[in-house]
Order: structure tokens, then sequence, then C-alpha cells
């Protein structure tokens, strides 16, 4: 599994881009402090500690006779500089921690005095610990040699980045707020619209009263809403076209279908009357097929709250009553809003389905992942994934010829899945390890 660090939200997206920027103009800015603040500890500790060694030498070239001299050492002791002369290398205290960049400091600063100056070193010494604070100079021993004698000197530099440390903690909180509560508000003021667009962008285009949304947010954001306000006044407009062309369509061929039914019935030759009738119902039950198709989502009928177990038990008794084998399975109680004429259409084409191509449908009603899932199941041949893939598309058939009364114009699963999406869920087709095939229409669950 891969760790997601990068946020999918505009929001998250600004957040993170802006607290990574923070972070690593913080790291940077600490570095820089930190060596400065060394710098200037070295400057201050270390510019004393080379005054007092070249104060040191120069006294001793004169040749100060208050200092006494013996074979093995010479040691000089001032009580304000704290400074040893000796012959020999100064014992290092114990518990000192050798600092190799305070050596070179002092050595660069012995060479720009023309000190020549050899065994350079600098310890930083234990400190007592009552005077063990973050915030206090740190003692420090310096030595140099300088010819055959060795100057060692006492002296302070300032404390270490632990006090450093904590002011850029608190600069930095305190800038993620001052910078990251602005920006996640300009950002969830642009933010806000567009999970509102897209919401509308994803709603049925074929519901036809869909309120205008408002235009909030930057300009940019306005100018898109207000781009997809008209687009989908378009659509609005070009459905309801379509509908009223579909409408006379529908009205002026089913005038002259009729007229034709009833001079076919005047025909004398039965056989062929016969025919001529069964084609005229089959062009008028087609028509009505695309008719509805055309129409799905279109209806003025209004969203209820609707107990899928109940509508199957309906629906189950109704085909009962024709001699039909059609049974109610297990039934999770749930609750769905759905228009009622239209998902009991969508039912009835799925129904009539596993009618046509098995012998039996059993009706269920599951539930998951707060999705209702209406089942209808039949014990047919069931379908591969290929055709299960091209099965809901208009006019494709399960059975290939074009007769009417072996499985219809091919435009049921069409119209239920188009009714299905309507609602605001979808149709799905799931052959059954067993045999046969489940047409799940899936709902969302109302509270």
């Amino acid at each position: 599994m891969t760790l997601r660090l990068w946020p999918r939200s505009l929001v998250g997206q600004l957040v993170f881009a802006v607290a990574v920027m923070l972070f690593i103009a913080q790291a940077v800015n600490f570095v820089l402090l930190s060596r400065g603040q060394r710098q200037q500890s070295f400057a201050h500790g270390g510019g004393m500690a080379v005054a007092r060694i070249v104060d040191a030498i120069e006294r001793d070239r004169r040749g100060d006779t208050r200092r006494p001299r013996d074979a093995r050492a010479h040691e000089a002791r001032e009580r304000n500089q704290r400074l040893v002369i000796s012959d020999l290398p100064p014992p290092v205290p114990p518990g000192a921690a050798h600092l190799p960049d305070l050596a070179a400091y002092v050595a660069g600063l012995l060479d720009e005095a023309e000190i020549p100056a050899q065994e350079v070193d600098a310890w930083a010494l234990p400190q007592r610990q009552r005077a063990a604070r973050a915030d206090m100079p740190r003692p420090v021993f310096v030595s140099a040699r300088v010819g055959d004698r060795y100057f060692a000197v006492r002296t302070r530099i300032g404390p270490g980045s632990g006090r450093l440390q904590g002011f850029l903690i608190w600069q930095t909180l305190t800038l993620y707020l001052l910078l990251l509560i602005p920006i996640m508000l300009i950002a969830w003021r642009a933010a806000a619209p567009l999970r509102g667009l897209t919401r509308a962008a994803r709603a049925n285009p074929a519901l036809r009263d869909a309120i205008p949304l408002a235009e909030k947010g930057p300009s940019d954001v306005r100018d898109l809403i207000a781009a997809f306000n008209a687009y989908r006044a378009r659509i609005a407009a070009m459905l309801s076209d379509k509908d009223r062309m579909l409408g006379a369509v529908g009205h002026d061929l089913r005038t002259p279908l009729a007229s034709l039914r009833v001079r076919v019935e005047q025909v004398g030759d039965e056989t062929l009357r016969d025919k001529m009738i069964a084609s005229i119902e089959e062009m008028t039950a087609m028509l009505a097929d695309i008719l509805a198709l055309a129409r799905s989502g279109a209806g003025t009928e209004a969203q209820e709250r609707i107990d899928p177990g109940a509508l199957l038990g309906e629906l189950a008794g109704d085909y009962r009553e024709q001699s039909k084998d059609v049974s109610l399975g297990d039934v999770v109680p749930a609750a769905v809003r759905a228009r009622p004429m239209l998902l009991r259409r969508a039912l009835r084409n799925l129904i009539d389905n596993a009618l046509a191509y098995g012998v039996r449908a059993r009706l269920s009603v599951a539930v998951e992942g707060g999705m209702a899932r209406i089942i209808v199941s039949d014990d047919g041949p069931g379908l591969t994934a290929e055709q299960i893939a091209t099965l809901i598309e208009p006019f494709a058939r399960g059975e290939q010829s074009r007769n009417r009364a072996t499985g219809g114009a091919g435009l049921g699963l069409s119209i239920a899945r188009d009714i299905a999406e309507g609602e605001g869920g979808r149709l799905a087709l799931a052959a059954r390890a067993e045999g046969g095939l489940d047409a799940i229409i899936e709902l969302p669950v109302q509270a």
C-alpha cells in the first residue's frame, strides 16, 4: 500500500504546499541564524582569548622579573585574565569537550595578528550544575604554542542554539497561524462553490426544475458558475424541445396505426389479417418503448419515500395473478426516495426480462454500503462480461432475432438504467456462479 501525502482537495493542496514551503524557509532561516550566532559567539569569546594571548606573548618577550621561572615550568596567573604560561602543554580539564571550530577560528585570528602559533586547541569546560542553563555563556579553554612556550586562557562564548530553537519554534507556529488560517479561509471560500457546482454537474440533467446555482466565491468561480447555469438552461431547453417533438411524433404515428388497424380488420384472409395485426401491434409497442426511453428521466412525478420490499410484494402479487412464477425472497427493511411510477416501470422491465429468458423471477432487497439493492434474479443461461457490458445499450438484446415475442425491442434494460440513474442510483447486471443473472437497481438509503 502506497502512502499518499499529496491531498486531493484544493484546500488541502494549498495548505500543504504553504506549510511545506514555510517549514523549508524556517529550516533555512534556522541554519543561517545558528551559523551567525556561532560566528558571533566565536568573535566575542575567541577574540578575547586571542587578545589575552597576544598580550601575554608581548609581556613574555619583554621579560617580567616578577614571574618566577624554574626548569620545569613557568606559570603566571592573572586574576582577571585566568592566563597560564607554561613550557609544557597545558593539561586538558576532565570532562572537557573538544571544539575544533573555535580552535580554527582562534588560529585564524592569530595568523592575522602575525603570531606564528602552532598546536592551537580549544575545549568546552563542564559547567557547574547550578549554572548549567541553555541561555548561559559557556566556559571554554583555549591554548596555543608559540615557539617553545604554551599560552592557555579561559574565556566564555555565547550560549548554544537551544534558545534559538525555542524562538524559531514559536516563530514558526505564529507564522502558521498568521498565514495558514487566512489561506484556509480563502481556499474554502473558493472551494465551497466548486463543491456545489460538482454536485449540480453530477445531477440528472433531465430534472428541468433544477434551481440555478448562486454565483458565489472569487470572480473566476462566479464566472464558471454563471457559465454552468447558462449551459444547464440550454440543456433543459433542448430536452423540453425533444419531449415536445417526441410527443407530437407519438401522437401523429398512433393515429395512422389505429386507422390501419381498423382497415386491416376488414381483410378477408384470416391468416394474412392476423399477421398484419401482429405487425401493427409490434410497431405500436415499439413506439411506446421508444417514447418511454426518451422520456425516462423527464417525468413530472414527484419523488416519494418508498419501501422497496412493499413495492416488490405488490409486483409479485400482480404477476402471480397472471399465473407467472414471480416470488418474493429475502427483504431487508429499507427506505428510498424515488418516483413510484417510474421505479415500478423499471422493475417491471427487469421482471419481464427475467421471465423471458428464464422461467421464473425471484425478487429481494439487500442493503450494502448505504445503498438499497433491489434485486431481480432469473434462472436463465446467464451472460458473459462482454454481453453484460453491451446489453443495457438501446436495442441490444440477449436473443438476437428481431421477433418481439422472444425478447422485445431491446429497450427494457436501457429504460430501467435511465430511470435508476434519474433517481440518483444505478443499474447493475451480475452473473451468478450457479447460473442465472441478477439485475440490481441500487438507490441511496434514506434515514
